[in-house]
């Protein structure tokens, strides 16, 4: 299988170079930065958003570890400064014994006493040369100290200001996201806002025809009307009604005739006579 597999991308690559000659590495490369291009275009913006979270909360444990490199340099350096304290104090009472073990050999003594015990002025002045040569040293070894102190607090400043730069980078980071997520809320809810924009056109468009409808109905229900004006002012199948008092009708309408107020006339004229 695996050879099969083998033999059949040979033969596809050398139809790619048969096909596109030097050019299929090109051809090669811009396709898959299409490929690329077209899945992450695809890739909805809320799961961006969140891997983004996630890339920002996967910056703890890089900070949980500056703070515990943060602590032991701070533990490190309290016990060195308490060392440093001790040893100086230690060799200021060195100090003070070899000043005393010099005043007395100016003294020009012979003998010493210390502690009961009798010393000559040679073994003063050897045990003083001891001394001394152990003060020097303690004095290098407290220079060097203080030095390892000061590269120390100087790499804890600098742990220190890593940290605050990552917990103000982290928190600077948090808010983009919040207003990342914001924005996009926003333009989401724009866009739901166009899409019902869309549907009121559609309901505009649904209210001119049932508008238009109505009117088409109202020129059929006229049409109808004017129909039955024409064909109903005589009804065919309807028995011929004269009615009885066609002519008091009339005289209510007209009012009284001139052949009736004539002979009001004439009797006026007589009772004048």
């Amino acid at each position: 299988m695996l050879k099969k597999t083998l033999i059949g991308t040979a033969i596809a690559a050398t139809l790619a170079v048969f096909v596109f000659g030097k050019d299929v590495f090109s051809y090669a490369t811009t396709s898959a930065s299409s490929m690329r291009e077209a899945v992450k275009s695809e890739v909805p913006l809320e799961f961006e958003i969140e891997r983004a979270r996630n890339l920002v909360g996967n910056l703890m444990p890089d900070i949980r570890h500056c703070m515990h490199v943060t602590a032991e340099q701070q533990v490190d350096i309290e016990h060195l400064t308490a060392d440093i304290a001790r040893k100086d104090a230690e060799i200021g009472r060195q100090k003070g014994q070899i000043l005393a073990l010099r005043n007395d050999l100016a003294g020009g003594g012979e003998t010493f006493v210390y502690a009961s015990r009798t010393y000559s002025s040679e073994d003063v002045k050897r045990d003083l040369a001891t001394r001394f040569e152990r003060f020097k040293s303690a004095q290098d070894v407290l220079g060097r100290d203080k030095q390892i102190l000061v590269a120390r607090q100087k790499a804890l400043q600098a742990n220190q200001k890593k940290l605050d730069d990552m917990f103000v980078a982290k928190q600077d980071l948090e808010v983009k996201l919040e207003q990342l997520d914001a924005k996009l809320k926003t333009i989401q809810a724009a866009e739901t806002v166009s899409e019902l924009e869309i549907d009121d056109s559609q309901l505009s468009q649904a209210k001119q025809l049932i508008k238009a409808l109505n009117r088409e109905l109202d020129v059929r229900q006229t049409t109808l009307d004017n129909e039955g004006k024409f064909t109903g002012l005589i009804p065919v199948d309807a028995a011929d009604v004269v009615p009885t008092n066609i002519g008091e009708q009339i005289d209510d309408y007209f009012g009284p005739t001139k052949t009736e107020e004539e002979p009001d006339v004439i009797r006026i004229e007589a009772a004048a006579l």
